[in-house]
């Protein structure tokens, strides 16, 4: 006679439960922080840390002179989860501001690819057709692939690595997302 082994009753989790999905949405922050080491670990520290994840990262030295970076975060999550995560880095000391782009509704998202493709006859000629409906530039050029190097918006990079997978997709390489409020006011 086999007994059913009896499963632990765990108090569903806020990321895991059908509930606390229902409402999860993607937001871009974009952080201000001191150039210095350290900090980077600090801010994806404080994500893995409470089990949140990040979609997207990208880091660079925005202002020389003053030693600021610019850090450009997607991540998902329900509006109060992704509240939290906000307050939470505005605590880590090198940060001088938090901004939730998606909340703006007045940002401009851009992201590079780079999409390898091999191919020949009608499946090269297909490739070349669509790199130019979407405005994607050769950078590489060999007899049995291609190089595309694209930058738009991440559905536009996701839908023409999708029409490349058929024809002949071996790679892609994605900066992440870069974001920027629009109008005169900086971060």
């Amino acid at each position: 006679m086999n007994a059913a082994i009896p499963t632990p009753a765990f108090p569903p989790s806020p990321y895991s439960s059908a509930i606390g999905k229902s409402n999860v949405e993607s937001h871009t922050l974009s952080v201000l922080v001191d150039n210095e080491p350290g900090v980077l670990a600090r801010v994806v520290g404080l994500f893995s840390g409470r089990g949140y994840n990040i979609e997207s990262l990208t880091v660079a030295e925005v202002a020389h002179g003053e030693h600021l970076s610019r850090i450009t975060i997607v991540t998902s999550g329900t509006p109060e989860v992704i509240e939290q995560i906000t307050h939470q880095l505005e605590r880590i000391v090198p940060i001088h501001k938090v901004i939730d782009l998606s909340l703006t509704k007045r940002s401009i998202e851009r992201e590079l690819a780079m999409v390898k493709v091999r191919g020949t006859g009608e499946a090269r000629v297909e490739a070349l057709r669509l790199a130019e409906a979407f405005r994607a530039k050769v950078i590489d050029a060999t007899t049995e692939s291609f190089i595309f190097e694209l930058t738009g918006a991440t559905a536009k990079i996701d839908d023409f690595v999708e029409l490349m997978r058929p024809l002949g997709l071996v790679e892609v390489s994605r900066t992440g997302v870069a974001a920027i409020s629009r109008g005169p006011e900086p971060i």
